[in-house]
């Protein structure tokens, strides 16, 4: 699935092609996705500017004056930006066609992605007002991570996972940023000492920054909106690494299963 880092990376590849641009047609192909895209779309956006690209968690918001089109890209979903006219492939979804000539197309195989349609303040809606601090942003310290971990006793990096206390932190990069760290992913969250709490935010903000930076992981049928893949699974420490040594002692990296998903550690470096 792809995480915040593939999200970011995409959100970055498509604003330079999609701020300022006006919308020429709404083409869906197949209106259930995870949830049914509005039929209502190819009234309300033809003509239409598109004001600002951003992203909350991992949703893509395209603002436009009369309303927010919400974005997901579920667990196989990609955005491509495509000359208008490009012939359909068996699981490209939704096109929003622009009036300069190009397109932005959602490819999705399993259909668990999303197209959404929000009026009035985006934050409002339902699957984004509930959600934690951006782990990226100010508020989320280590102050904060500390309070919202105090009554918690399932596993730190089940914890981490949860949106509704930081937003974005999939499981590649909770099994990352907790070997940053030095914490052992099945320690009970409540354990876990106001100083470890500011070296876990840390680990937290540099391993996604880092996977920003190189374009993020390729999972799948993940790409940037250009189709080239992200390189940061190259410098994994510990996820997908089950007996190889540890790049830090040697030590071989561990799997277990948190949550019923595969969890990497190295029982030496992590306490």
């Amino acid at each position: 699935m792809p995480e915040l880092p593939e999200v970011e990376t995409t959100l970055r590849g498509l604003t330079p092609h999609l701020h300022g641009k006006h919308v020429k047609q709404v083409i869906i192909r197949h209106p259930q996705l995870r949830w049914p895209v509005p039929e209502t779309l190819n009234g309300l956006l033809p003509g239409r500017t598109i004001r600002q690209l951003r992203r909350r968690a991992k949703y893509l918001l395209l603002d436009f004056d009369n309303g927010t089109l919400i974005l997901h890209l579920g667990m196989s979903g990609s955005l491509r930006v495509l000359p208008a006219g490009t012939p359909p492939e068996k699981h490209d979804h939704f096109d929003l066609v622009l009036e300069n000539g190009t397109l932005m197309r959602l490819r999705d195989p399993r259909r668990f992605g999303a197209v959404l349609w929000h009026e009035g303040d985006a934050a409002q809606h339902p699957l984004l007002a509930a959600l934690g601090p951006e782990p990226l942003d100010s508020d989320f310290n280590a102050d904060y991570l500390y309070a919202a971990t105090r009554s918690r006793s399932a596993a730190i990096k089940l914890v981490i996972m949860d949106s509704h206390v930081v937003v974005g932190v999939g499981n590649i990069y909770a099994s990352e940023s907790l070997f940053r760290a030095g914490v052992r992913p099945q320690l009970a969250a409540h354990k876990l000492s106001r100083p470890r709490c500011e070296k876990l935010v840390a680990a937290i903000r540099d391993t996604l920054s880092a996977s920003i930076k190189l374009g993020g992981s390729t999972l799948r049928d993940f790409v940037h909106s250009d189709g080239s893949p992200g390189y940061f699974q190259q410098n994994y420490f510990v996820y997908g690494r089950t007996g190889e040594p540890c790049r830090v002692c040697n030590t071989p990296i561990r799997q277990i299963t948190l949550g019923q998903r595969s969890t990497f550690y190295c029982p030496q470096c992590q306490k």
